[in-house]
Order: structure tokens, then C-alpha cells, then sequence
């Protein structure tokens, strides 16, 4: 299963940089955004339950994508470019294990606990 869901993620990543590719950005654009959406993880200096909260907002694919077609119903590049970047930076943390979090910790996700052994 899991390599299925890896393999979905990198599916959805690689739509999100076509998506980028029908903009008029220079490609350094995404390469110097697409980490930006960790900011979200700053709320972790106020607790875990704000931290939560900050992470998983710029890490929502469903929040990406209402900003994405809210950039091209009014027309704004800029907007699809925020859609597109927190799209495929949450598609590529997932990738690599880092899911939305819990009130927990920043190491309990809904894929499960980062760093536990793989069983």
C-alpha cells in the first residue's frame, strides 16, 4: 500500500509542476517556493496544537487547490502560483512520509509516526 500512496503523491507532484509549466514563471520560481509552505511548522514554537494547526493549513491539497481555480476565476497568475506551490510541496512531503499532524507531536501523522521502523 504504501508504495501505491507514494507513487499517487508523486503522480499528483508531477501534475503540479505541469500545472506550473502553463504559467508564465521562470522555473527558479517553483524551485525557490517550494518549501516555503514549511513555514506553517513555525506555529510549533507556541505548542503542539498551534503547530498543528499552522502546519496542516499550508499543508491542505484541498485549500491549494480552491486557491488555485480562485486564481483563474479572477484571472490572477499569482494566485494559481500559491495553488500550485502548496499543491506540490504537500504532494511531495507525503512522498516522503510527512502527513498532516495531530495535537500530538509534530511526529504523529495521519501516515503514521515519522521515524518509526517501517514493519
Amino acid at each position: 500500500m504504501r508504495v501505491l500512496l507514494k507513487s499517487e503523491e508523486l503522480l499528483m507532484f508531477c501534475l503540479g509542476l505541469y500545472l506550473f509549466s502553463l504559467l508564465h514563471y521562470s522555473w527558479w520560481w517553483f524551485v525557490g517556493l517550494i518549501l516555503t509552505p514549511d513555514i506553517g511548522m513555525l506555529g510549533y514554537l507556541m505548542g503542539n496544537r498551534i503547530g498543528a494547526i499552522g502546519y496542516n493549513t499550508f499543508h491542505h491539497k484541498g485549500l491549494a487547490i480552491t486557491i488555485y481555480f480562485l486564481g483563474i476565476y479572477l484571472s490572477l497568475p499569482l494566485c494559481q502560483l500559491i495553488g500550485i506551490i502548496l499543491f506540490s510541496h504537500a504532494s511531495m512531503d507525503r512522498i516522503f512520509g510527512y502527513g498532516l499532524k495531530y495535537n500530538k507531536g509534530f511526529k504523529y501523522t495521519h501516515l503514521g509516526e515519522i521515524g518509526k521502523a517501517n514493519e
